[in-house]
């Protein structure tokens, strides 16, 4: 989702944020620990921190508003605002958490990233992290390629608001609200339809992917067993890497959405619960997927080092029998260029076609010997 993802006349949120009123405290950033590395936004120039703002009420999007009238909009209305923020720095989500009283431990977390999927409840708020991947597409894997690429979205979650944080290229949240608004009855159900949506999504994309990565673990399987002598070993190792992240993304997200679907929450209607045990089900489905690919990789690889190992052993082999070979004539020759006087049959008219005969039948007798026995 880009810039062009806002809808047309959307007012932008300035980049030089007043300092709204808060409601509540003042959220202040712990200090970090020295030398942890600081989150630098890489949004296009021009590119606006909200992506999207609107007020939702009975399931339906009500007019245009700022964004920094939307909260009191929704509360004296009766519904909710969604506000679609892409990579704030800490400036700008620091002056939006003022206006609507987020937790600081959780604005800080949504500004640096690198986050692990979790889900923290703060009062009467909920903070979600979830991680994105995208399949990234290749004409031939190789020792380098880039195959899964992650990035992350954080979810604010109170009565009457709902903040997304999007953090990387590919998660189609633009998208997502259009075909959420068509989905009324959903909507009613408050912010908590908006979290489902975008987990449902999330876990979605890890299907596709890992759809995705099993094409090029066939297709490295295929190679390992095929008959042509291949080196995959780099290959087989880069996409463990690669499957590594995914299985980071996926792996942790069980536990939070079946805190969604179990536990009793606020800001998350008795309705909303069975929804969230669907995408549960997903993640449980995927995660089993990814785990499996990532044992037959595995084992793909232990294929691929055993028939290396195979392979060097016959060449090793073959060189031995050669060497063999060759050190039948080169034994008799050496015998017979010493300078003796008395060496048996030097001076015997026949003596030189018996030498070449006999290194013609050992060499001859040594090759079938090895060939019979598979050494050649």
């Amino acid at each position: 989702m880009t810039g062009t993802d806002a809808p047309q006349g959307l007012p932008a949120f300035p980049q030089d944020l007043p300092a709204f009123p808060a409601p509540g405290r003042v959220p202040t950033l712990r200090p970090r620990p020295a030398g942890a590395p600081k989150a630098t936004p890489s949004r296009p120039p021009g590119q606006d921190v909200v992506i999207d703002c609107a007020v939702y009420v009975d399931g339906r999007r009500q007019p245009p508003v700022m964004p920094e009238n939307a909260l009191e909009e929704a509360i004296a209305q009766g519904g909710f605002v969604w506000l679609g923020l892409y990579e704030p720095t800490d400036r700008e989500l620091t002056a939006i958490s003022e206006r609507y009283g987020l937790h600081p431990l959780a604005v800080e977390d949504a500004v640096y990233a690198h986050q692990r999927p979790k889900l923290e409840h703060y009062d009467e708020a909920l903070f979600m992290v979830l991680k994105t991947a995208r399949y990234v597409e290749h004409e031939q894997l190789t020792a380098t390629s880039e195959v899964v690429d992650t990035g992350e979205v954080m979810i604010f979650l109170g009565r009457n608001y709902v903040i997304t944080v999007r953090h990387g290229e590919h998660t189609g949240l633009a998208d997502l609200r259009t075909r959420l608004e068509e989905e009324r009855e959903l909507l009613c159900l408050g912010p908590a339809a908006v979290l489902y949506a975008v987990a449902d999504l999330v876990v979605d994309t890890f299907v596709d992917v890992a759809s995705a990565v099993t094409e090029d673990v066939d297709e490295l399987e295929a190679s390992v067993f095929s008959p042509e002598r291949t080196d995959d070993i780099g290959r087989l190792y880069q996409l463990k890497r690669e499957l590594l992240s995914l299985r980071k993304a996926v792996t942790p997200l069980e536990v939070p959405l079946q805190k969604l679907a179990e536990r009793q929450i606020d800001v998350v209607p008795e309705a909303m619960r069975s929804y969230f045990r669907d995408v549960q089900d997903h993640a449980i489905r995927v995660r089993d997927q990814v785990g499996g690919l990532d044992e037959l990789l595995s084992s793909i690889l232990q294929a691929s080092l055993a028939r290396t190992s195979l392979a060097d052993n016959e060449d090793t082999r073959k060189i031995s029998a050669w060497a063999a070979m060759i050190a039948v004539p080169t034994l008799i020759t050496g015998i017979y260029g010493m300078n003796f006087d008395y060496i048996p049959e030097l001076h015997w008219r026949y003596g030189y076609p018996l030498v070449l005969v006999l290194i013609v039948v050992a060499c001859v007798t040594l090759y079938r010997g090895f060939k019979r026995n598979g050494w050649l």
